[in-house]
This record gives structure tokens, sequence and C-alpha cells, in this order.
């Protein structure tokens, strides 16, 4: 049986080779590539992220990363973000005051967390939606996150044509989404690639649903 291919999207972000990595184990054809027909016709997409949301976002925009996460919906192939990858793919982020827009696929913004201590660093548990199939087995795990901005409220909801995303949810001074699973569109907030034998169950999962 072969294995899918997934293309980790590099687009000047850092932590390319531990997402490689973290993938190859979990079954992947694993390519680290900016190439738009790569990216867009691969069985599964990956967009990282560590750093500003400023930075990423002209980081993707530079490599047309919009139109291929849009392009790969269209057609209901997957992608999973992880961490500011994850982040990019609401409405827009806010740091230090200025706003930047994202890829505008969840309503929502990314902003500051309230916390005595940040950046939240470290190993964290995690509130698993019912009916989880990304954290079936995982639900009492705890997984690894490096971060100061989150999305602290979820907006989309329902509809007769589209079920309502599972939202998974985490807490760190304030209540956070720590994972999203929308159909073909997937992220976390933390990193799987760094969260141990749990987030090596959480990629495989993924994976093996190509």
């Amino acid at each position: 049986m072969s294995r899918p291919s997934v293309v980790v999207l590099d687009y000047g972000s850092g932590n390319l080779r531990s997402a490689e990595r973290a993938l190859l184990r979990a079954g992947g054809d694993v390519t680290v590539t900016s190439d738009f027909d790569a990216a867009l016709n691969a069985d599964g997409l990956v967009v990282p992220g560590v750093g500003a949301f400023a930075a990423c976002m002209a980081g993707i925009n530079a490599v047309q990363g919009g139109r291929i996460v849009e392009r790969r919906l269209a057609g209901a192939r997957p992608v999973l973000g992880i961490c500011v990858g994850m982040q990019v793919l609401f409405d827009e982020g806010v740091e230090h005051g200025v706003r930047t827009e994202g890829l505008g696929q969840w309503p929502g913004v990314v902003e500051p967390l309230e916390a005595p201590i940040l950046p939240h660093m470290g190993w964290n548990t995690v509130q698993v939606a019912p009916g989880s199939a990304l954290f079936a087995g995982l639900e009492e795990e705890r997984f690894y996150f490096v971060h100061s901005y989150g999305v602290r409220t979820w907006q989309l909801e329902g509809n007769d044509r589209m079920a309502k995303p599972q939202v998974t949810w985490s807490h760190h001074g304030v209540d956070f989404v720590a994972a999203v699973e929308n159909g073909p569109l997937v992220a976390t907030q933390f990193h799987p690639e760094k969260s141990g034998d749990a987030g090596a169950a959480l990629l495989a999962t993924w994976v093996r649903s190509l």
C-alpha cells in the first residue's frame, strides 16, 4: 500500500524539518516545498508556522499560499495548519496594535492571550470536542504549546449545508482554541511534532485519513 503524499509548505517559516520528520514517521511520503502544483496536488498539505502572524502571512502570500489553500478546500482536499499555520486561517491577527489580514477560512481574530506568564510554553491539557476523530483515544493526553496569541472566541456555527466544526479548547490565563476539525480543514494551536507519543498518534490519524 503506497504512502499518502504530504507537502509541508515552505514559505520561509521555521520548524519545517521537525514537521517533515514527524510526518514521515506518521506514514506520509513527505516533501518540503513552495512549489504551487506540488502543494496543490498532494494528498495532504501542511501549513506550518513559527513566529509573528504578519511575517508568516507575508511568506504565505509570496508563494500564493492563500490560493493553494482555497483551491484545495474547494476540492475537499485536506489541509492541516500548525501553530501560526492555524492562526493564519482566521480573518485577522492583531500584534502590538497592528492588524494583519489572514486567509479568512474561519471568522475570528487572533489576539494576545491574557495570562500572568507569556509565552504559553510547555505541556497542557485540552478539552476535546465531542466525537472528535483527530483526538480519538487522546482525550486525556497533554500537548506541547509555544505561543502568546490565540483565538479566544469561536464564531462559526453549523447550518443546513454544513456541520458545525468540532472545536477543541485549552486554557492558559484564558480559554483559547487548541484545535479545529472542519471537514478537510484541520488545525492545531499546539505543535503535534513536538508533543511526543500523543502528537505522533494525532499526526498518524491525520495521515491515515488521507
